[in-house]
């Protein structure tokens, strides 16, 4: 007990640490350096306690040396004080500080919205949106350090595309597992250095998009579809996420369903096959036709990002298909079969209609004959009169003639 009081009394008037100093490597890893504090007792086993601004971040260790990978884009102060223990209770010394500002220029100058996007564990892709207060004509350059590089590296293509300009690089996974556990640091800048640079720090633990899945092989089975695909390479089965889409072209159903653990155990499937994974979707008519396709994401098991998924794959297709040929013929026949249908009803119905409700004779014409209204028909009968009466006088005359000549005689 004595020994630990005898501890405790000189840390009560332990001077701060010294020589406090900060400066940057690589890219965006601060690194705070001190020296011992002067007069320190010979009885004191010294360790440092320190903390980022807000008291982030607090560690107690032995050694005179802090880093941090942090964006440049605000300032970033390091407090440091020195104590005899590890006792966290017990009070340090007077905390020293220290800040590192990010590099001058107009604010309003530096690129916005910089972001980076891991393609399948293969290369990077990287994209921002020029500041305000930019030149339209401004050439800018990007340049990234991960762990593995011995370097800082530029990337050379520079593009557009509409508003956004953008760059990608070769990062390509390696058999180091500790490798997920790094982060790519990226800068962007103009050649001219009139614009402020603008820091990002991208974990290989997200921002991780792999690429499509490929298709396999579509069967049934006892009523269900098994669904068989390749994953993307550079992952495994259990780090992926999968979304599995049927398209029903008979009932026009659009069906998406969620594969957390996608197992092959249909004996029909290829086995041994490395990286391939299977699903059965219930409830498919088999007589329709069925389109599927498939996308996946990285899972919260393998990476702290499950956000970006992949683009969806190719289709591919099962069930009996449409007849196009008879389709199109039955289009072109059977309006003309309607047309002519309707043609003979109307036809039809005319004629039953003449049956069923004969005309009616205008009774006009029989008063007009009764009254002597001299129309065409009443003319016809009156010269019809006249030459029968006409014919009778002669025959008469002939008839008189006749007997006179026998009476002479």
């Amino acid at each position: 007990a004595g020994g630990g009081g005898g501890g405790a009394a000189p840390t009560e008037t332990q001077p701060p640490v010294t020589n406090l100093s900060v400066s940057v490597e690589n890219l965006c890893t601060v690194i705070w350096t001190w020296n011992p504090p002067e007069g320190a007792s010979s009885n004191c086993s010294l360790w440092y306690f320190s903390h980022f601004g807000d008291k982030q971040d607090k560690k107690l260790a032995p050694e005179t040396r802090r880093s941090k990978e942090v964006p440049l884009n605000e300032k970033i102060c390091l407090q440091v004080g020195s104590q005899c223990s590890t006792n966290e209770s017990e009070k340090p010394s007077i905390l020293v500080e220290k800040c590192i500002s990010p590099p001058e220029g107009d604010p309003e100058s530096a690129v916005t919205e910089l972001q980076c996007i891991w393609h399948n564990l293969s290369y990077m892709q990287c994209s921002w949106l020029p500041g305000r207060n930019t030149s339209p004509d401004t050439n800018y350059t990007l340049y990234y350090w991960h762990r593995s590089l011995e370097k800082i590296r530029q990337c050379e293509e520079i593009y557009k595309e509409g508003q956004y300009f953008g760059c990608s690089f070769d990062l390509t996974k390696v058999k180091d597992s500790s490798f997920e556990q790094h982060s790519v640091q990226i800068m962007v800048k103009d050649y001219a250095g009139k614009i402020k640079p603008s820091f990002n720090i991208v974990p290989l633990t997200s921002r991780v998009k792999p690429d499509p899945p490929h298709i396999k092989n579509l069967s049934f089975h006892n009523g269900d579809l098994h669904v068989q695909w390749e994953n993307p390479q550079n992952f495994i089965s259990r780090c992926l996420f999968y979304e599995v889409e049927v398209n029903n072209s008979q009932t026009e159903t659009h069906n998406v369903f969620s594969v957390q653990e996608a197992k092959c155990q249909n004996p029909e499937f290829e086995r041994n096959v490395e990286n391939t994974s299977c699903f059965m979707v219930p409830g498919v008519l088999p007589d329709t036709l069925n389109t599927v396709r498939i996308r996946v994401k990285t899972n919260k098991l393998c990476y702290e990002d499950d956000k970006l998924w992949s683009n969806w794959s190719q289709e591919m297709s099962i069930g009996k298909k449409r007849n196009s040929t008879l389709y199109i013929t039955m289009l072109l026949i059977v309006p003309v079969i309607v047309a002519g249908a309707i043609i003979v009803l109307l036809l039809y119905l005319k004629r039953l209609k003449i049956i069923i409700f004969p005309p009616i004779p205008d009774p006009g014409k029989i008063f007009k004959e009764m009254f002597g209204d001299q129309n065409d028909d009443t003319l016809h009968w009156k010269k019809y009169d006249i030459y029968e009466k006409q014919t009778k006088e002669e025959t008469d005359s002939v008839v008189l003639i006749e007997n006179l000549k026998k009476a002479s005689q």
